[in-house]
């Protein structure tokens, strides 16, 4: 099998603080920018890496989801429990200090973990924790 990741989602409250994350601090293109009534979808991802997206969506959006989940959703996003997503770099630490300086939440300084990576991690403005480890 021939598989590759295409894009995976992260839910936002804010699209501009969103995009202004990971565009002007993290570099990422815009790709697509959505909007439809009160809400956006704005997909993003790293240049250079065409095949590979993430797309910041309302979470609120489904009309599956009901009131008491939408209501949990934000609970979590709030304590950044709800997403995650671990990216990579070959520069760590000065990949942390660039997005240190965009003003980026720091939930942890660069770190050489018990189980062999070394990695940092960041809060985007949604509550998202971004996890960044150094490709070796």
């Amino acid at each position: 099998m021939d598989i590759t990741i295409n894009a995976t989602f992260l839910p936002h409250e804010d699209a501009e603080a969103s995009l202004a994350f990971y565009r002007d601090v993290l570099g990422f293109e815009v790709r697509n920018d959505v909007g439809y009534g009160e809400h956006r979808w704005i997909t993003v991802g790293p240049t250079g890496q065409p095949g590979t997206s993430i797309v910041l969506y309302p979470p609120g959006a489904d009309p599956g989801i009901t009131d008491d989940e939408r209501r949990m959703i934000a609970e979590m996003m709030a304590k950044g429990t709800y997403s995650s997503i671990i990216l990579s770099t070959k520069d760590l630490d000065g990949t942390f200090e660039q997005v240190q300086a965009g003003g980026a939440e720091v939930v942890q300084e660069p770190t050489e973990q018990p189980y062999g990576v070394r990695d940092c991690a960041f809060r985007d403005p949604a509550g998202n924790t971004v996890r960044i480890n150094e490709a070796r």
